[in-house]
């Protein structure tokens, strides 16, 4: 009888140096709906990105922006927000190139419009603290409603540079990523807005953190 052939062995790949202050991700089979997603955080972020809560897929998965089809990872790269594009299994690498990310609410549903008055109203008091312990230099809210949520606004007045300060950081909006907004239908409508988020940010940094 020939020998056996032994089964190779994929060698791990080389260590990397690891992003500060990564919060620990949970991992496990999720519930019905999906659990809750981890933030990633860094210290004194360049820009905190903060979303509405998660959707469906990501609470599958545990990774955020995870919806097949949202341009969300791939807007961030055209707009040199990061250096390479990340897919939604790799959103713990945002602390690598100095961003935070969050949401107003951690629970997992289809549609925002599921989330009660008062899980909106802890998320924005839970996200105040964040953004005063994070300190970071541009809260930048991922979707017009997220903003009103936060200021509890009637009206956004669009995606753009907004006048409000929170515990120092400046504030802008860009688009909700998902192919359903009609506002901002096209890669190419949503795109301009997170090139503008990239000129604001570059602007309240200090020159030695651009």
């Amino acid at each position: 009888m020939p020998p056996r052939r032994a089964k190779s062995r994929r060698e791990p790949p080389p260590p990397t140096t690891a992003p500060p202050r990564l919060a620990p991700r949970a991992r496990g089979p999720s519930a019905a709906g999906g659990g809750p997603l981890s933030d990633v955080i860094v210290d004194r972020p360049r820009v905190l990105l903060v979303g509405i809560n998660p959707g469906l897929r990501s609470g599958a998965t545990r990774h955020h922006f995870a919806g097949r089809g949202n341009p969300f990872w791939r807007l961030l790269h055209a707009a040199r927000l990061v250096p390479e594009l990340l897919t939604p299994e790799e959103d713990e690498r945002l602390a690598e190139f100095g961003l935070a990310l969050t949401n107003i609410c951690p629970r997992v549903t289809r549609t925002a419009a599921e989330l009660t008055a008062k899980e909106m109203a802890l998320g924005r008091r839970s996200l105040g603290r964040k953004i005063e312990t994070l300190r970071p230099w541009v809260v930048a809210f991922v979707g017009l409603s997220v903003y009103q949520v936060f200021f509890g606004l009637k009206k956004s007045g669009g995606a753009g540079p907004k006048p409000e300060r929170i515990a120092g950081a400046r504030v802008f909006v860009v688009p909700n990523p998902s192919g359903l907004n009609a506002s901002y239908p096209g890669f190419a409508d949503k795109l301009v807005w997170y090139d503008a988020l990239r000129a604001f940010v570059d602007d309240a940094l200090p020159s030695e953190r651009r």
